[in-house]
């Protein structure tokens, strides 16, 4: 029992029925149509001017240097054992606080340089950085 007409050919269809597309289409541009306007209208507002300069206060940078004997330099200035910590909370007190660059002669022994670590670490300091020499 059979209902309607059948061939007894079974060919595959291989055409896209573009109907369904063509009616999804113009409900989404109908849809785009109206909601557009609708987000344009906004509220007027008369807002404040302002300038748009970036304000950047560039820290200043501390070099403190340990030559090969183990003696310390701030900004090239010699300066003792005892004198290092409160140079350095003076320092760190500053606002913005200065970025710390340590070098460090290949000649001297670690411990110095790890000392004068420990100094800006409890002085206060945050910013502290290695300076070396590009290997060539």
């Amino acid at each position: 029992m059979a209902f309607g007409t059948q061939d007894n050919t079974d060919e595959v269809m291989n055409e896209i029925n573009m109907t369904p597309l063509v009616d999804v289409m113009l409900v989404l541009l109908i849809i785009f149509i109206i909601t557009v306007p609708v987000m344009k209208h906004s509220v007027n507002i008369d807002l404040p001017l302002a300038s748009n300069e970036v304000q950047i206060n560039k820290p200043e940078t501390l070099r403190l240097s340990v030559d090969a004997q183990g003696r310390y330099f701030l900004n090239e200035t010699p300066v003792a054992d005892e004198a290092l910590a409160p140079q350095l909370k003076a320092a760190a007190a500053k606002n913005p606080q200065p970025d710390l660059h340590i070098r460090g002669d290949k000649a001297v022994r670690y411990e110095r340089v790890a000392q004068a670590m420990a100094v800006a670490q409890q002085a206060g300091l945050r910013k502290i950085g290695f300076i070396t020499e590009p290997q060539n």
